[in-house]
This record gives C-alpha cells, sequence and structure tokens, in this order.
C-alpha cells in the first residue's frame, strides 16, 4: 500500500468527543461513520453523511490525515496525497 509524509507521521490524539460527531452532537444530526483527526482528535462525520463534518474539518485546518473511528477498522486516509495506509 502506497504511503506519503502525513501518513508516517500522524499522531494519535485521544478523541475530542469519542461519543460520535461533533458537529452533528451539536446540532441534533445523525452521522453514517465516523473519521477522527490525527492532528487534533477531531471526529468528524463520512462524506456519506449529510454534514461531511470530516472532510469540513480537513477544509477549516489543513489537517491532512484521518483514521476511521469504526470499531474493527483502522485504516488512516491523507486528504493532500489522496492516499490511504
Amino acid at each position: 500500500m502506497a504511503s506519503c509524509e502525513h501518513l508516517e507521521t500522524a499522531g494519535s490524539p485521544p478523541a475530542v468527543t469519542p461519543q460520535g460527531c461533533e458537529e452533528c452532537l451539536a446540532s441534533g444530526a445523525h452521522w453514517v461513520h465516523l473519521r477522527k483527526c490525527l492532528d487534533c482528535g477531531h471526529i468528524g462525520c463520512c462524506d456519506s453523511s449529510p454534514g461531511r463534518h470530516a472532510t469540513a474539518h480537513f477544509r477549516d485546518t489543513g489537517h491532512p490525515v484521518i483514521v476511521s473511528f469504526q470499531p474493527g477498522e483502522s485504516w488512516r486516509w491523507c486528504y493532500l496525497d489522496n492516499l490511504m495506509a
């Protein structure tokens, strides 16, 4: 599987809102799957969710790497290089 500097150096911060997507929890919305930012621990919903908050977080902050926050999944994604690890 391909890799990049961002995936190789990504951290592992604790989840800010382990109970779900930070923005969806605040607004009462629902999500499909969750993603965790490996820069700051933000939990956002995936692009299949109405809010697409994980991608919005990347656009707002520039934090490039997320990890699936779904039980049993451990893949990571770099928005900048469009790579999965």
